[in-house]
């Protein structure tokens, strides 16, 4: 489900972007440092660290579809969120972040495809 947002990017609930990601109908885009990636991101998340998207960076994909920033609560996802909406993406941010992902119980992943932590 999206979520409207009067201020800032549109949020979808992590539930809804697992399930959005697994169909393929958009990327997954973690935007936190590598180190946070590492220790524990969505199965299917694909990373570029909100740095690179700053200095010009576009997620492969994320011409054709959808983008949904994910980062630890949510506020580096809404920045990402907003540099990719002026590059003409379409962009959603996920409510909450890894900490609410991990909170619905979805799945977590650490670099060797263990079970991870959010860090």
């Amino acid at each position: 489900m999206t979520i409207p947002s009067s201020v800032g990017p549109r949020l979808i609930t992590p539930g809804e972007a697992m399930v959005r990601a697994r169909r393929g109908d958009a990327v997954l885009l973690d935007v936190r440092e590598e180190d946070e990636y590492a220790a524990g991101h969505a199965p299917d998340a694909a990373w570029l660290p909100l740095d690179r998207i700053r200095r010009g960076a576009v997620p492969h994909g994320g011409t054709r579809r959808p983008v949904l920033c994910v980062c630890r609560s949510g506020g580096r996802s809404a920045q990402a969120a907003q540099l990719l909406a002026r590059r003409g993406l379409e962009v959603l941010s996920v409510s909450g972040g890894m900490q609410a992902w991990e909170r619905e119980g979805l799945p977590v992943r650490d670099a060797r495809g263990g079970r991870g932590r959010i860090a």
